[in-house]
């Protein structure tokens, strides 16, 4: 069995800093397992505003592309997480996985929201896309960035590749509802476990508001444990046995429909 966790990280993080000391001490003992982050984790949220700013986008990129360091030497095998990547006049948002200090592109977001506090569609553009899956510390592992869990067929198509788990890195307000619902439909789909984690807090005196909430879903649909303030880093065993039997149940064995021309 592989352990992973589901955390709520502060809006505005920076490695190195005090806060990034005590997310280190959280997760404790372990080595062996894989560690889900928010989407983007570090610095403030940049797409607030339709405009574009390229110099933000730059420095956003910038920091992450300095963090990723700091996230290989946190004490858990991989760390799934998303980036900010420029790309000509416009950001990729890039899933990746780092084991043991190496780098491996798993997927770019390919959906983006488009409303005050979230305008990613003014932002970032799509430069490679499909929804694949990758090997992550034993397990079978595909990733939907924020706003592609209200896809559930995406999920399904994971399942179908034999996804144990499904990392779900976001950055949303304070309504979890949703998203729960969204999480326990992609379970019921695909047969794999859900980690979703999320930012908390917001920039002084600026919206929007991010409402932390990280959880875990089993492979049944079933929620299992959510964050909080007073756990912000919250971990459950996954099991190949039990994730491999769940893509014989109904729906996930149900065969897509193929017609005859």
């Amino acid at each position: 069995m592989v352990r992973a966790w589901s955390v709520e990280w502060p809006e505005g993080l920076l490695p190195g800093e005090a806060a990034w000391e005590e997310i280190t001490k959280q997760l404790g003992d372990a080595r062996n397992d894989i560690l889900v982050t928010n989407e983007m984790p570090f610095g403030f949220w940049q797409p607030t505003m339709r405009s574009f700013d390229i110099d933000a986008a730059r420095e956003w990129a910038s920091l992450h592309e300095r963090a990723l360091d700091s996230l290989s030497r946190l004490p858990v095998a991989a760390v799934i997480s998303s980036r900010p990547v420029l790309s000509g006049n416009r950001l990729v948002n890039e899933g990746f996985v780092l084991m043991q200090g190496r780098y491996e592109f798993i997927h770019q977001k390919h959906y983006f929201p488009s409303e005050p506090g979230w305008e990613e569609e003014a932002w970032f553009e799509l430069r490679r896309p499909g929804f694949d899956v990758i090997k992550v510390a034993g397990l079978t592992v595909g990733v939907l960035l924020c706003t592609e869990l209200m896809f559930v067929e995406k999920a399904r198509h994971l399942g179908k590749l034999g996804a144990d788990l499904i990392a779900v890195p976001r950055a949303t307000g304070t309504d979890h509802r949703m998203w729960k619902t969204a999480a326990s439909m992609a379970g019921i789909a695909s047969g794999a476990c859900i980690f979703s984690s999320n930012r908390v807090g917001h920039r002084p005196g600026d919206n929007p508001v991010f409402g932390g909430g990280g959880f875990t879903v089993d492979s049944d649909g079933f929620e299992i444990a959510s964050t909080s303030p007073e756990n912000p880093a919250v971990a459950l065993e996954i099991d190949r046995a039990i994730t491999s039997a769940a893509k014989c149940r109904y729906p996930v064995y149900v065969k897509e429909p193929h017609f005859k021309s």
